[in-house]
């Protein structure tokens, strides 16, 4: 007996009191609670309609296909067949998937590189447009007071005067000089009273240095961090590299504050500002930016300078933290008021080929020490822009200057090692050769003057003492990088921690294990 509706043998069959006919219970309910009739002659029927039937356990038979061998492995391949063909459907509406969130996220990579761009050249417009409202005031007082203007000792032509040239240079007022003279004595009276910080790194602290933290602040496309510069009172790092960006860090939290864009090229040089959150950038595609720190911790680009006609290879900062220095390939040093961003001067080097490759202020900032790439390391009266002593001896470019804090001694290095000068005698009175036919690539004093870091294919501490006295390496660091090339080095705050950069895109920190922030001597 079947079902009157699906023609198979029902598991629970029963019989409609009215029509005597037989049902799949489970259909036949169904159907009642839809349409309230019977589904074969159309009369009204109710759940109370159907009667059970009582029959003995039904045992479906088995397929004529599964009786035999070969049928069993027909019904196999027919399921197989099935199988391959739902998982070719499926594997085809993957891919299709695929390919439309693909196209999605091109989409929306597109539109958000659009954005950048468009929020970019909106930043530089207004940054522009914001120089040029500073500049024009400034350049238009310049020519006034100065009715002969003069560029490189030949009077302007009347065409070029005006508002925003930039061959108008006002030169370095008398004001200015006074207010570096007044700085001068301020710092030199100071240095005489100041003694050696309580809380300064001890010799057998740094000997137990070790690298505590990496940190990955570049890109991978293009590694290697050229310039590293510490604000001291913020504990703020930042580093200069060659995928174009600066960074700025924050080394207690161990976090990126703000990433600086804006250069087309390398970052080969960054430094603080002691003041009002302010930040300055050179790079090889020959121009300078300042920055200002914002309240929400990202800087705005201020100033673009665009004086030097070759790569700008260093900056140096005042320490009146009003002025700053830039020295470039282009065989000129230009000084720069930071609030306006106006290049006060240009000196250029006639004596120079192939241009200045380092700077640096002397601690009282009246004296201003150049490298440059035919092996010369030139001291300049800043007052007077005049080349006041020459220091030869050095074997290829000088790749990094650093004056002593007491005033005494200046650093140099160049691919022959690092030579100490006596700024007393003019002479130098010291050679270290620490990685033999290797370039040393970076020397720094530490702010007490007691330590003196050099980067090259290691980092190496020196304690610093008298000219006739011997000047010991203390501590070397091995380079973690890979590349063999550390390329700048920088003492953290009392030297309790020490920040490295290398040809890879990691900033390291070395200090002791397990003390964060300063250490206590």
């Amino acid at each position: 007996m079947n079902c009157a509706l699906s023609g198979e043998v029902p598991e629970e069959p029963v019989v409609s009191k009215k029509s005597g006919l037989l049902f799949e219970k489970r259909l036949i309910e169904r159907h009642i609670s839809e349409y309230g009739k019977c589904p074969v002659t159309g009369e009204p029927l109710t759940a109370d309609d159907i009667v059970p039937v009582q029959t003995g356990k039904i045992v479906r038979p088995r397929p004529a296909q599964a009786a035999s061998i070969p049928g069993m492995l027909g019904m196999f391949q027919l399921e197989w067949d099935s199988l391959m063909l739902a998982n070719f459907a499926m594997e085809k509406q993957l891919h299709t998937a695929r390919q439309e969130l693909s196209h999605a996220l091109y989409q929306h990579d597109a539109a958000c590189r659009v954005i950048a761009r468009l929020k970019k050249e909106r930043d530089e417009a207004r940054s522009l447009l914001a120089q040029a409202e500073r500049q024009i005031p400034a350049a238009q007082s310049a020519v006034a007071v100065n009715a002969s203007v003069h560029s490189n000792g030949t009077p302007v032509a009347d065409d070029q005067q005006g508002p925003g040239v930039s061959n108008i240079r006002p030169g370095i007022s008398a004001g200015i000089l006074e207010k570096m003279t007044e700085c001068n004595v301020t710092l030199s009276q100071q240095r005489k009273m100041r003694q050696i910080s309580p809380t300064l790194a001890p010799v057998d602290a740094l000997e137990r240095y070790t690298q505590i933290s990496s940190h990955p602040l570049h890109r991978t496309s293009k590694p290697g961090i050229l310039s590293i510069d510490i604000q001291s009172n913020k504990n703020l790092i930042a580093t200069g590299g060659v995928d174009t960006n600066a960074v700025i860090f924050d080394q207690p939290s161990g976090q990126i504050i703000s990433t600086l864009s804006g250069h087309s090229k390398k970052v080969t040089s960054v430094k603080f500002v002691g003041r009002d959150d302010m930040f300055i950038s050179g790079s090889a595609d020959k121009t300078v930016r300042i920055w200002q720190g914002a309240d929400d911790g990202n800087y705005n680009c201020r100033h673009i300078l665009k004086d030097h006609t070759a790569e700008v290879q260093a900056v140096t900062v005042h320490a009146t933290g009003d002025y700053f220095v830039t020295a470039s390939l282009d065989s000129t040093w230009c000084f720069y008021d930071i609030a306006s961003g106006l290049c006060l001067t240009q000196v250029e080097d006639a004596s120079a080929s192939e241009g200045y490759t380092s700077v640096a202020f002397h601690p009282d900032g009246l004296i201003l020490g150049t490298g440059t790439s035919e092996a010369l390391v030139k001291i300049w009266d800043v007052k007077g822009q005049s080349n006041v002593a020459t220091f030869e001896g050095h074997v290829g470019a000088i790749t990094a200057i650093s004056f002593s804090e007491n005033g005494y001694f200046l650093a140099t290095a160049a691919s022959d090692g690092i030579k100490l000068w006596d700024l007393r005698k003019l002479r130098n009175f010291k050679k270290f050769t620490p990685y033999g036919a290797e370039p040393t690539n970076c020397v720094e004093f530490d702010y007490s003057g007691n330590y003196l870091a050099a980067a090259g294919s290691d980092i190496r501490i020196i304690q610093t003492a008298s000219v006739k006295s011997e000047w010991n390496t203390i501590k070397t660091f091995p380079d973690m990088s890979g590349t063999g090339k550390a390329t700048s080095v920088q003492f953290g705050p009392d030297a309790n921690y020490i920040a490295v950069g290398s040809m890879d895109r990691n900033l390291r920190i070395f200090g002791l294990p397990g003390v964060d922030g300063a250490m206590e001597s």
